[in-house]
């Protein structure tokens, strides 16, 4: 077990919290110390939610230890069952209390309480997060659909004529990337085609609404992350057929809709295209704007437009969970005209896919769970924009290269107000601009550290990446200090350093690198100018 400061997944009871709050009418018992309760602020801090969630916790101390916490377990149920009449109770346990072996679902199985019981067996010493988001929903839906599982060889009945299809959106969670206007844009995409949405879950169902999963006509897995195990089951159990492409991005977009219309037998032939009007998208002045109509999506426009052709072959860092580290890489290489330098995920339930992706991109998978591990590889690649989680942010940050979040971790920043999809045709003009916006700042960047010298160049001026206060008298020569790091600079001289600073943010580490290592092998000990332009000549050679 290794000591983090920081760390991409929360334990597999974090997962089972996403659920219940998640969803009405759910509570869960949580078998955890005193100090367990600091999950909370996840919610309330980083969704801005008006409410805990919804857990109630036996916050054992330490003097309870010599005692009986079976019998605390017991009262907690009773009183969670009394006070919030849920439809359903998850019981289970965190990291801690797992060592000493309540076996807290077993205890409320067998109390004899009118409601489900879904026993949660987390193993929080070899599990993650999303893993206990996965099998905690899964459990839940299994139980509450166990009396409508229909006997072996059964045939699955038809939809009757002139009847509407009817889908399952299943994924969507709290603490999710952007899933409350994901779910906005996915059923304004199935709306289009004429088909219903029946059930979303596990955001905003409850008990009832899992219930009436069967009726649909088809499953759309739309984060594997969390509901790949119940869909798997339910094509099993009740051959229901299920979706799994998830449409993020233009040609994904487009595969999805494609697979709906097979699996319902809808045409989508008018749906396909992203710069058409579509029928909810009419604009007018009456309703605002200004204009009479719009494309779906103007992504494909602008990534061939003029003013675009700069981003081509921009180099691309992609590290994220395994859904959208994949929807990225296609993104970046199909959509953008980006060249992929590094593709990995934390996420090794994704390993496999992510594995077979990179290998396809001509590149070695990066599987890890280590920061440190994401950061080397990073600043080894030296990439011109960085897309990751709240983690590669910070990381990208000290290597004074752009960055967009696009997955889970996520921080109070990557929640907005306003209207922000990732999915479907209008979830592509906000990956553009969220992807796009960092690289031209970094080209302001750049822009700034050239001209800032210059007689003219108005004192101020200052980037995404100045953290603001007063500006130095020698800026490019900070400016190194900062990249180069305190511990290197001492081997550098004020004017290397100063040169160092003129060379462009997204090559600078690079330069550093190679002139470093040409000094070490010259036995250079002070690098100076000169160092810097013969270690440049050598390398170019």
């Amino acid at each position: 077990m290794d000591l983090t400061l920081w760390t991409y997944e929360g334990p597999p009871h974090v997962g089972a919290m996403r659920i219940a709050t998640s969803m009405e009418g759910v509570h869960y018992v949580l078998h955890a110390p005193q100090g367990d309760t600091y999950a909370d602020l996840l919610f309330t801090m980083i969704e801005r939610r008006g409410k805990r969630p919804p857990v109630t916790y036996t916050t054992f101390q330490a003097r309870d230890l010599g005692g009986d916490t079976a019998e605390m377990v017991k009262v907690s149920v009773r009183e969670a069952v009394e006070r919030f009449q849920p439809q359903a109770l998850l019981v289970g346990e965190s990291c801690t209390a797992e060592l000493i072996q309540d076996q807290p679902g077993a205890l409320a199985s067998g109390m004899g309480l009118p409601i489900p019981i879904v026993n949660l067996e987390l193993p929080a010493y070899s599990k993650k997060e999303n893993w206990g988001a996965a099998e905690t929903f899964y459990q839940l839906g299994r139980r509450l659909l166990k009396d409508q599982v229909p006997p072996p060889g059964a045939t699955r009945p038809g939809r009757a004529p002139g009847v509407r299809p009817k889908v399952n959106l299943l994924g969507p969670s709290a603490l999710g990337f952007r899933c409350r206007d994901d779910v906005t844009e996915v059923c304004r995409l199935l709306g289009e085609i004429g088909v219903q949405v029946s059930v979303v879950a596990p955001l905003g169902a409850s008990p009832a609404d899992l219930r009436r999963i069967p009726e649909a006509d088809l499953n759309i897995c739309l984060y594997p992350e969390v509901a790949k195990p119940l869909c798997d089951w339910l094509e099993r159990q009740f051959a229901m057929p299920c979706a799994r492409t998830v449409p993020i991005g233009i040609g994904a977009t487009r595969d999805f809709l494609q697979e709906v219309g097979a699996a319902l037998g809808v045409d989508v032939t008018m749906a396909l295209r992203p710069d058409v009007v579509g029928a909810s998208d009419l604009w007018s002045p009456q309703r605002g704007g200004g204009s009479t109509e719009r494309a779906r999506s103007r992504l494909p426009w602008y990534s061939r437009s003029v003013d675009s052709t700069y981003l081509t072959g921009k180099r691309v860092f992609v590290f994220a969970d395994g859904t959208h580290a994949l929807a990225a890489a296609r993104i970046a290489t199909a959509e953008l005209g980006f060249e992929l330098v590094g593709l990995g995920t934390y996420s090794r339930e994704s390993a496999k896919l992510v594995r077979a992706a990179a290998r396809d991109y001509g590149l070695d998978a990066l599987i890890t769970d280590d920061y440190l591990t994401v950061e080397q590889a990073i600043g080894d690649a030296a990439p011109e924009l960085v897309l990751g989680t709240q983690m590669e942010r910070h990381i990208a940050k000290r290597l004074s290269i752009p960055c967009a979040v696009i997955s889970t971790p996520i921080h109070v920043q990557d929640v907005p107000a306003r209207y922000g999809p990732q999915m479907g045709w209008e979830g592509a003009n906000v990956i553009f601009d969220t992807w796009v916006h960092p690289l031209m700042m970094g080209l302001e960047e750049h822009l700034i550290g050239m001209f800032r010298e210059d007689f003219e160049f108005v004192d101020g001026h200052q980037s995404h990446l100045h953290a603001g206060g007063s500006r130095p008298k020698d800026p490019p020569a900070a400016a190194a200090s900062v990249s180069v790091g305190a511990e290197k600079a001492g081997r550098w001289s004020q004017e290397g350093l100063a040169e160092l600073g003129k060379v462009p943010f997204f090559v600078r580490g690079k330069v550093r690198r190679n002139t470093e290592a040409f000094a070490q092998t010259r036995g250079i000990e002070l690098i100076t100018v000169d160092t810097l332009y013969e270690a440049k000549a050598h390398h170019g050679r």
